[in-house]
């Protein structure tokens, strides 16, 4: 359900030594824990030689070794409704990286990973999340201060992922080719219960070159993110934060100027017998250029699975609105910021992000077999105002809305095929055709979108 400390606390405390099978491998991948391999016996994977390699006779310096490999195929039919360069045969995208995980006792820590992100036949050329051919994507150190029962701080510095809650607002962004990171410092206090983290940060800007990423100087990140359980809920847990954000540069459809905008934040969250739900409200408050910046979000995942029913279907329902300029001609700005959110952010085409809109996304998952898992989802989309544009998931505006009063953007229908063949190796296929609606139809050549990808990923 989520990432970073956001991720599931019940799962955090139940440590991989638990048990004799090998631990699910993380997208943060700086988040695996393989020091139950000290025992040489419980080595359950071919791999495991590589999670766990000793530095000295005592077993607490060691060494662990992992990757990813992606091989991705993606097709487009009338991309962006038609307007821009076309698709003629699809292109193909190619993700590696590696890391070393070193632990130097209880206390010290290095980690670095290497990435290479690759495009081929692209109409129009790579994205900008398509190609980095061969860069430093994390290299930091760890110096970890315990005290009392698993209570301590770590302090974090240098490259690194970050992901939190349900990646809305801050995301290492999976789905595209090339993931995300940021330059900075990190606390992590883990007290009571508490995980309070702490951070000041840039984003790296991804560059198609070697070895030259570099950290964006037009912007700035910073926040408090703290998540614990809660007894007043049903399996519940509360994420509470701050997150600040300064763009020299920021565009929207009202104009360009300097952005300073803070986010205050909770998401609620949790499962319990069948159910799972997930809801999250952020108001944003700062200034855009000369004027006053007021923005706001409310998001909701809500489900029930049918365990002892056949294929275990479960049903579900998101609902999520996101505010938009009530005035362009106004200096005041009220569009919704997602920050740094997931790539594909309503489906695997990522045509649209989350800002000036309204959605309501009904999804079903059908467990086929014990490894085969079948989604069928279907999301219609609205402007929050009729005065403002629509924007794709990095926050760059697809569309002006100024040429046009109507609503309704489209509807969207999805199905994924996931096939997980073993631990390491997972294949999955996705086909979405999105409806163009009236504003579409009024601002561009409103054609129908198709879409098609397949990937295989071997994770070590």
């Amino acid at each position: 359900m989520s990432l970073a400390i956001g991720r599931d606390l019940q799962a955090q405390t139940a440590d991989s030594t638990a048990s004799l099978a090998p631990p699910p491998f993380k997208k943060v991948r700086y988040d695996e824990n393989y020091e139950y391999l000290r025992d040489s016996s419980r080595r359950a994977d071919y791999l495991d030689a590589i999670k766990f390699i000793p530095l000295n006779t005592n077993k607490d310096w060691y060494l662990t070794l992992g990757g990813d490999i992606r091989e991705r195929y993606e097709y487009f039919h009338n991309n962006l409704w038609g307007r821009g360069p076309q698709d003629r045969d699809g292109y193909l995208l190619q993700r590696y990286m590696f890391h070393v995980d070193a632990h130097l006792g209880n206390y010290f820590r290095l980690f670095a990973q290497f990435k290479s992100g690759l495009e081929d036949g692209r109409n129009g050329g790579p994205r900008p999340t398509d190609r980095d051919d061969f860069d430093l994507h994390q290299a930091f150190f760890d110096v970890r201060v315990p005290w009392a029962n698993d209570d301590s701080v770590t302090f974090r510095a240098g490259r690194q992922e970050l992901a939190y809650g349900s990646s809305r607002l801050i995301s290492i962004r999976e789905e595209p080719n090339v993931r995300r990171s940021f330059d900075g410092v990190k606390a992590i206090l883990r007290v009571n219960g508490w995980q309070v983290d702490a951070f000041a940060v840039k984003p790296v800007r991804t560059k198609v070159g070697v070895f030259d990423d570099d950290p964006d100087p037009n912007q700035k990140f910073w926040g408090l993110y703290a998540v614990t359980p809660v007894s007043w809920l049903p399996g519940g847990n509360v994420d509470l934060y701050y997150l600040g954000l300064d763009r020299k540069n920021a565009s929207f459809d009202q104009g360009l100027a300097h952005e300073l905008r803070h986010s205050l934040g909770t998401r609620i969250w949790g499962h319990k017998m069948g159910w799972d739900y997930n809801f999250e409200f952020v108001y944003q408050f700062g200034s855009f250029g000369s004027g006053d910046l007021q923005a706001w979000t409310t998001a909701s995942d809500t489900g029930f699975t049918f365990e002892s029913a056949p294929l275990k279907p479960r049903l579900g329902l998101k609902a999520n609105v996101t505010s938009g300029d009530d005035n362009p001609n106004n200096q005041d700005l009220q569009t919704f910021n997602p920050l740094f959110p997931r790539g594909a952010y309503f489906g695997e085409p990522a045509l649209i992000g989350p800002a000036n809109h309204i959605d309501v996304h009904p999804q079903l998952d059908l467990a086929l077999l014990s490894n085969l898992t079948l989604t069928g989802s279907w999301d219609w989309f609205w402007r929050e105002s009729t005065h403002d544009g629509i924007y794709a998931p990095a926050v760059n505006l697809i569309q002006s809305g100024k040429t046009s009063n109507a609503r309704y953007v489209g509807d969207q229908a999805e199905l994924m095929l996931e096939w997980r063949l073993d631990r390491h190796l997972t294949f999955t296929a996705d086909y979405a055709r999105f409806f163009a609606g009236d504003f579409f139809k009024q601002t561009t050549p409103g054609k129908d979108v198709d879409y098609f990808s397949a990937w295989v990923t071997f994770r070590f």
